[in-house]
Protein backbone atom coordinates (compact mmCIF):
# COMPACT_ATOMS: atom_id res chain seq x y z
CA UNK A 1 0.00 0.00 0.00
CA UNK A 2 2.67 2.76 0.92
CA UNK A 3 4.97 0.97 -1.51
CA UNK A 4 6.46 3.16 -4.41
CA UNK A 5 5.04 1.34 -7.65
CA UNK A 6 6.26 1.70 -11.29
CA UNK A 7 4.90 -0.02 -14.26
CA UNK A 8 7.36 -0.68 -17.21
CA UNK A 9 5.02 -1.73 -20.39
CA UNK A 10 7.56 -3.26 -22.98
CA UNK A 11 7.00 -1.56 -26.41
CA UNK A 12 6.22 -3.74 -29.68
CA UNK A 13 4.94 -7.09 -28.27
CA UNK A 14 2.18 -7.96 -31.20
CA UNK A 15 -0.41 -11.02 -29.10
CA UNK A 16 1.78 -13.89 -30.72
CA UNK A 17 4.92 -12.33 -28.36
CA UNK A 18 2.34 -11.83 -25.53
CA UNK A 19 1.25 -15.22 -25.61
CA UNK A 20 4.97 -16.32 -25.59
CA UNK A 21 5.35 -14.47 -22.61
CA UNK A 22 2.51 -15.51 -20.71
CA UNK A 23 3.38 -19.62 -21.42
CA UNK A 24 6.79 -19.15 -20.13
CA UNK A 25 5.87 -17.64 -17.77
CA UNK A 26 3.19 -19.62 -16.23
CA UNK A 27 5.47 -22.65 -17.01
CA UNK A 28 7.44 -21.30 -14.24
CA UNK A 29 4.56 -21.29 -11.56
CA UNK A 30 5.94 -22.61 -8.45
CA UNK A 31 9.69 -21.88 -8.64
CA UNK A 32 11.56 -20.75 -5.21
CA UNK A 33 12.91 -17.72 -4.48
CA UNK A 34 16.71 -17.76 -4.97
CA UNK A 35 18.54 -16.56 -1.91
CA UNK A 36 22.04 -16.85 -3.42
CA UNK A 37 21.70 -15.11 -6.25
CA UNK A 38 19.89 -12.12 -3.96
CA UNK A 39 24.24 -12.58 -2.14
CA UNK A 40 25.94 -12.78 -5.59
CA UNK A 41 23.62 -9.86 -7.27
CA UNK A 42 24.86 -7.81 -4.23
CA UNK A 43 28.38 -8.94 -4.20
CA UNK A 44 28.13 -7.57 -8.25
CA UNK A 45 26.32 -4.54 -7.43
CA UNK A 46 28.09 -3.43 -4.28
CA UNK A 47 31.86 -5.49 -4.79
CA UNK A 48 33.83 -5.00 -1.21
CA UNK A 49 37.04 -5.94 -3.02
CA UNK A 50 38.51 -3.33 -5.48
CA UNK A 51 37.98 -5.21 -8.61
CA UNK A 52 37.28 -3.35 -11.87
CA UNK A 53 34.18 -2.92 -13.20
CA UNK A 54 35.08 -5.50 -15.73
CA UNK A 55 35.76 -8.56 -14.15
CA UNK A 56 33.41 -8.54 -11.45
CA UNK A 57 30.84 -10.66 -13.56
CA UNK A 58 33.42 -13.02 -12.96
CA UNK A 59 33.36 -13.31 -9.35
CA UNK A 60 29.82 -14.03 -9.90
CA UNK A 61 28.55 -18.16 -9.15
CA UNK A 62 25.39 -17.12 -10.75
CA UNK A 63 22.73 -17.73 -8.01
CA UNK A 64 22.74 -21.31 -7.10
CA UNK A 65 22.55 -23.07 -10.02
CA UNK A 66 18.98 -24.31 -9.52
CA UNK A 67 16.71 -23.98 -12.50
CA UNK A 68 13.40 -23.69 -10.40
CA UNK A 69 15.06 -20.73 -8.34
CA UNK A 70 14.66 -17.45 -9.16
CA UNK A 71 14.55 -13.46 -8.10
CA UNK A 72 11.46 -11.36 -9.36
CA UNK A 73 14.24 -9.23 -11.89
CA UNK A 74 15.82 -12.83 -13.07
CA UNK A 75 12.11 -14.31 -13.75
CA UNK A 76 11.24 -10.94 -15.79
CA UNK A 77 14.31 -10.86 -17.44
CA UNK A 78 14.89 -14.41 -18.39
CA UNK A 79 11.35 -14.10 -19.62
CA UNK A 80 11.81 -11.67 -21.82
CA UNK A 81 14.97 -12.74 -23.32
CA UNK A 82 13.23 -16.40 -23.68
CA UNK A 83 12.25 -13.21 -27.10
CA UNK A 84 14.81 -11.94 -27.12
CA UNK A 85 13.42 -9.17 -26.15
CA UNK A 86 15.77 -6.18 -25.04
CA UNK A 87 15.98 -4.91 -21.59
CA UNK A 88 19.52 -3.37 -21.07
CA UNK A 89 21.48 -4.88 -23.78
CA UNK A 90 25.54 -4.50 -23.84
CA UNK A 91 26.23 -2.35 -27.13
CA UNK A 92 28.76 -2.59 -28.82
CA UNK A 93 30.54 -1.32 -32.53
CA UNK A 94 31.39 -4.30 -34.75
CA UNK A 95 32.93 -4.49 -38.30
CA UNK A 96 30.09 -4.28 -41.04
CA UNK A 97 29.20 -7.41 -43.14
CA UNK A 98 30.62 -5.23 -46.07
CA UNK A 99 33.33 -6.58 -48.31
CA UNK A 100 33.57 -3.30 -50.00
CA UNK A 101 34.45 -1.27 -46.48
CA UNK A 102 36.78 -2.48 -44.50
CA UNK A 103 36.17 0.12 -41.99
CA UNK A 104 32.64 0.37 -41.70
CA UNK A 105 31.05 -0.78 -38.65
CA UNK A 106 27.55 -1.55 -37.18
CA UNK A 107 25.68 -1.37 -33.39
CA UNK A 108 25.60 -5.30 -32.20
CA UNK A 109 23.58 -6.36 -29.26
CA UNK A 110 24.35 -8.76 -26.66
CA UNK A 111 22.09 -9.66 -24.26
CA UNK A 112 23.88 -9.93 -20.55
CA UNK A 113 22.75 -13.25 -18.50
CA UNK A 114 19.37 -12.83 -16.53
CA UNK A 115 21.01 -13.44 -12.64
CA UNK A 116 22.32 -9.80 -13.76
CA UNK A 117 19.10 -7.83 -13.86
CA UNK A 118 17.73 -5.93 -10.87
CA UNK A 119 14.09 -3.90 -11.23
CA UNK A 120 15.87 -0.38 -11.71
CA UNK A 121 16.98 -1.82 -15.11
CA UNK A 122 13.81 -2.49 -16.35
CA UNK A 123 12.92 1.00 -15.09
CA UNK A 124 16.20 2.58 -17.12
CA UNK A 125 15.56 0.71 -20.23
CA UNK A 126 14.55 2.70 -22.92
CA UNK A 127 12.66 -0.75 -24.23
CA UNK A 128 9.79 -0.59 -21.93
CA UNK A 129 7.43 2.55 -21.39
CA UNK A 130 6.94 3.76 -17.97
CA UNK A 131 2.61 3.98 -17.10
CA UNK A 132 1.88 6.43 -14.22
CA UNK A 133 -1.47 6.12 -12.42
CA UNK A 134 -3.47 8.98 -13.68
CA UNK A 135 -5.03 11.79 -10.75
CA UNK A 136 -8.30 11.44 -9.60
CA UNK A 137 -11.10 13.79 -11.42
CA UNK A 138 -11.64 16.79 -10.39
CA UNK A 139 -7.74 16.90 -9.08
CA UNK A 140 -7.36 20.80 -7.15
CA UNK A 141 -4.01 21.74 -5.74
CA UNK A 142 -5.54 24.40 -4.03
CA UNK A 143 -6.79 22.07 -1.65
CA UNK A 144 -4.03 20.15 -0.53
CA UNK A 145 -4.05 19.99 3.47
CA UNK A 146 0.00 21.33 3.47
CA UNK A 147 2.03 20.71 6.84
CA UNK A 148 2.60 24.49 7.12
CA UNK A 149 -1.04 25.80 6.50
CA UNK A 150 -4.48 24.41 7.20
CA UNK A 151 -6.45 23.23 4.10
CA UNK A 152 -8.37 25.97 2.36
CA UNK A 153 -12.00 26.31 2.71
CA UNK A 154 -13.67 27.40 -0.60
CA UNK A 155 -12.51 28.64 -3.95
CA UNK A 156 -8.72 29.98 -3.73
CA UNK A 157 -8.64 33.65 -3.57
Amino acid sequence: RHSHTRICRPVGLNPEDIERLTAFALSRLGNTYDLKNVFDLARYLLPTPPVPTQYRQRLLAFGSGDPTRAICSTFLAETFQHLRYPILPLIRMVPADDPDCADCTRVAYRIRHHSLFTPRDFDASPFFQIVKPSLAPGFDYRQLAWEDRPKQQGPAP
